[in-house]
């Protein structure tokens, strides 16, 4: 066999890789493209090279730049605090939380992963999601515990994320400003 070849596949491998391609062609886009590809020609897809990662979150960047936009949050984030008195800082979080909190109303649809009021008792069962409830404190033992909810936590019910241009660069955040004389 020479070093390039794969080794010849059971039955059974075949099997289990025609599963895993099945699965793949149904999750991702570029692998079926890469498979019908293969399937028309006979021969090794051609490999397509991957987006820069910037290309990949541009959605995610293009909602931190509305964060700068509406609220500048990424100014508020770099700037040192430590100059400032606690009223200025307190001013300047009024305006941040108001136009980042347009931007999340704009974006998402959130709710309380517990309904319960915060300081309130509860009872966290057997089984609970790990990923919806985290636990702190004393956790010894088995579920069900007994707590206080401490916050009540977020979930997204809907996700409305912008689409972005292939001409922007989703790298800018927030473009320069020049005002001109």
């Amino acid at each position: 066999m020479k070093t390039n070849e794969l080794p010849a596949l059971s039955l059974v491998a075949r099997v289990r890789v025609a599963c895993a391609c099945f699965g793949r062609v149904l999750a991702q886009a570029a692998f079926a493209r890469q498979a019908a590809a293969l399937l028309q020609t006979g021969t090794e897809p051609v490999q397509v090279a991957a987006p820069p990662p910037e290309r990949v979150h541009a959605s995610g960047l293009f909602v931190l730049a509305m964060l700068q936009r509406e609220g500048r949050l990424i100014d508020f984030l770099q700037e040192d605090m430590a100059a400032f008195a606690d009223a200025d800082i307190g001013a300047a979080a009024r305006v941040v939380h108001a136009g980042c909190r347009k931007v999340l109303a704009q974006c998402l649809t959130l709710e309380p992963v517990l309904k319960d009021a915060e300081g309130a008792a509860i009872t966290v069962p057997a089984g609970f999601d790990a990923n919806r409830i985290r636990l702190t404190g004393n956790i010894a033992g088995q579920p069900p515990f007994r707590g206080a909810l401490k916050h009540h936590g977020w979930a997204t019910t809907s996700v409305r994320f912008p689409t972005s241009s292939d001409a922007l660069d989703p790298r800018v955040l927030a473009p320069a400003e020049v005002e001109l004389t």
